[in-house]
């Protein structure tokens, strides 16, 4: 972590707090709802609000500033609050302040732009101020969905996105992980947009996590009620094994 401290102030932003709870009893609700509706809804078409960023007074001023771009596992869906998901766990556990705009159903093709989505992630973390310090990707799952109808689109998108982050913010450390999956059957796509996040990954010289599709494998108790997203304990178990890899690359 003693890389990340320091390279820029923070400004907490308060003006935020109200929005965050907003957003996240928000995003439950309607998650509840389109839960009983099936899979195809709520993972591929259902665009929830992004959380807002949670400013925390407690940490110092020079806290390193990390940037989460995920879909619903990583915004936390199915988690009883927000900081019950992984993100936010690793964040506190290292003082890290935590800018998480991810969005249900997103992915590098799939629901960019739609309903409550921002256009554009990516933008959002490049123009963040102050600039991350460290930029986390976790994109991939929802591309499934659209597979193979679009495998141009998301190996073109994949590129786009890792060479945008790379390139825009050169100071940031960049570390993408395998995309996530959530259940053990596995369609031929699931590694074939791991192999393909992988090669992106290494062309822009990102550090890679490898495994994160097999986290919560074979523990249908780490999963909530709509047995689409983990659960606390499911999300719990994701810190954990996020936290060992990012020891290993000395974070």
């Amino acid at each position: 972590m003693s890389g990340l401290r320091g390279r820029r102030a923070f400004g907490v932003a308060r003006r935020f707090a109200r929005a965050w709870a907003w957003a996240w009893a928000w995003a439950r609700a309607v998650a509840a709802v389109v839960g009983a509706v099936g899979l195809g809804v709520l993972l591929t078409a259902c665009v929830g609000a992004p959380a807002s960023e949670a400013p925390d007074a407690s940490l110092p001023a020079d806290a390193p500033v990390v940037a989460f771009y995920g879909d619903s596992y990583t915004r936390g869906t199915g988690a009883s609050s927000p900081e019950r998901r992984w993100s936010s766990i690793i964040a506190a556990d290292r003082g890290w302040r935590e800018f998480n705009p991810s969005v249900d159903g997103l992915g590098f093709v799939n629901n960019r732009g739609l309903g409550a989505a921002p256009s554009d992630l990516v933008e959002a973390i490049v123009a963040h101020d102050p600039a991350p310090d460290l930029v986390i990707v976790t994109m991939g799952l929802n591309d499934n969905f659209s597979m193979p109808d679009r495998a141009a689109d998301i190996r073109a998108a994949i590129d786009a996105d890792l060479s945008r982050l790379a390139a825009e913010l050169p100071d940031a450390r960049l570390i993408v992980v395998e995309p996530f999956w959530y259940t053990d059957e596995r369609p031929e796509s699931v590694e074939q947009i791991i192999g393909w996040v992988h090669e992106g990954a290494d062309r822009v010289g990102a550090d890679w996590i490898a495994g994160a599709s097999r986290w919560i494998e074979g523990h249908p108790e780490w999963m909530a009620g709509d047995g689409l997203h983990p659960n606390d304990e499911g999300y719990a178990e994701m810190a954990r094994r996020m936290d060992a890899e990012l020891r290993d690359l000395g974070l």
